[in-house]
């Protein structure tokens, strides 16, 4: 969005007037995240979590790199290579946790960073595009995390693999042709250790500069906030240098405290132990577990246990796992409500509480052992994930009266303000009626 108030970048030093003449990236900068961006003066700590996950790519990206360096992408030398780097290569054993751990921190700080745009309505229009190539992001997150998880070639990884993508070959015709080609052969091995690697290597650039259309799509329209209500005056903003670089600063220091607390800590306990022994073909895992961020949908894939309409069982899994992420695409058309925020929208925020409940419910069946009661639970969960955006959803935005809006965003600021100031202190006596 264009605003009229907001400040243009004017140099002041000699050597960057020369060098925003001929290459104007300082102007590209200042107008970005800089004093020349205003953004709602009301946003809250939810919208930390954009930086945080700029920040957590940034640390894989560099991780990733130094690793790499001394990672042997072979059948034989995977598991080894990775115990040479924490035990030889100076510092390894912390790039190494930082690696493995920093991949939970940033699926963790994109699962609230979108739950932040589910409650406030961030992917309601104007703004479809910026939530479309954020759930591109996601999908390409996973894709890397599934194949970077692969890497350490053990027991996890390998069978992991194996499960993984044999549930392409339940597609009828050129499901088997489609496992061969994303293994390189008929079980995971040599081939599929090289795909994976290299494309584990690339896609974390990919997810990079879909990240910088991510954010130029945002500026168009400009942030959203927790009210909902657009921007309307200069009142309504403040600039993003410096007070949301001092927030998100705070929050990155809140963050980088997390996350160091589970790489000197507890740097295994996001992992699975039977990873940390070497793949073995001839031996299976008692339990096959994906990691904590795939669960949810794990526990949907797992949920089809019979044959159904003359389709497999295998294939309604493989769908439903797909379809569970691809609805993300359509949620900004099956929400029809004017409203955005949460906030004043009482009856929609009580369906997205029991969401979350619903998915957290998912997380606990993926990872459960798949008796009976595990297996019906999971199957009702993923029950109510699909009706929620297909049914409930387009209902409760087509007949929910939503609470009154405030005129502007500057309004809703000041009332808060004038509400508290008017409060009494605590211990003071409030003469009667």
């Amino acid at each position: 969005m264009s605003f009229p108030w907001a400040k243009q970048y004017e140099p002041k030093v000699p050597v960057m007037k020369w060098l925003d003449d001929r290459l104007p990236l300082p102007r590209f900068v200042y107008s970005a995240v800089g004093g020349g961006y205003p953004v709602p003066r009301n946003l809250n700590w939810f919208w930390n979590f954009g930086v945080l996950a700029g920040v957590a790519l940034m640390s894989q990206i560099i991780t990733g790199i130094v690793l790499a360096m001394h990672y042997a992408a072979t059948a034989d030398g995977a598991f080894n290579s990775v115990e040479h780097i924490m035990r030889d290569v100076n510092y390894g054993w912390l790039l190494r946790y930082a690696h493995a751990n920093g991949a939970s921190m940033f699926l963790a700080v994109v699962y609230i960073h979108m739950a932040r745009g589910l409650y406030y309505g961030s992917y309601k229009a104007p703004r479809e595009m910026v939530w479309l190539l954020g759930v591109v992001i996601f999908l390409l997150m996973m894709a890397t995390a599934f194949m970077g998880y692969v890497l350490p070639w053990g027991q996890m990884s390998f069978w992991g693999a194996q499960v993984i993508t044999g549930f392409f070959s339940g597609i009828p015709l050129v499901g088997e042709a489609i496992r061969v080609w994303l293994l390189g052969g008929y079980v995971p091995d040599q081939a599929a250790l090289n795909r994976f690697f290299s494309l584990h290597y690339l896609l974390p650039f990919v997810i990079a500069a879909v990240i910088v259309l991510h954010i130029w799509a945002l500026h168009i329209p400009g942030s959203n906030n927790p009210t909902g209500v657009e921007v309307k005056s200069e009142q309504d903003t403040v600039p993003f240098h410096p007070y949301y670089t001092a927030k998100d600063g705070f929050g990155l220091g809140v963050f980088l405290l997390i996350f160091a607390t589970f790489v000197f800590f507890y740097p295994n306990m996001l992992g699975h132990p039977d990873n940390y022994i070497p793949a073995n073909p001839l031996s299976t895992p008692a339990h096959i577990v994906p990691e904590w961020y795939f669960l949810p949908f794990y526990a949907i894939l797992k949920s089809f246990t019979y044959d159904f309409l003359m389709i497999p069982a295998k294939l309604w899994g493989v769908l439903a796992m797909f379809g569970s992420i691809l609805l993300l695409f359509v949620l900004p058309w099956l929400d029809s409500s004017p409203v955005r925020s949460a906030k004043y929208r009482p009856t929609y925020r009580i369906f997205l509480f029991v969401l979350l409940v619903d998915v957290l419910v998912l997380g606990y069946v993926g990872g459960a052992e798949p008796t009976t009661p595990n297996v019906v639970l999971g199957q009702i969960a993923t029950i109510y994930y699909f009706a929620h955006f297909l049914v409930i959803l387009p209902i409760v935005s087509a007949m929910e009266r939503p609470r009154p809006l405030p005129s502007s965003i500057t309004e809703a600021v000041l009332k808060g303000k004038h509400a508290a100031d008017a409060a009494p202190m605590p211990g003071t006596l409030v003469p009667a009626e």
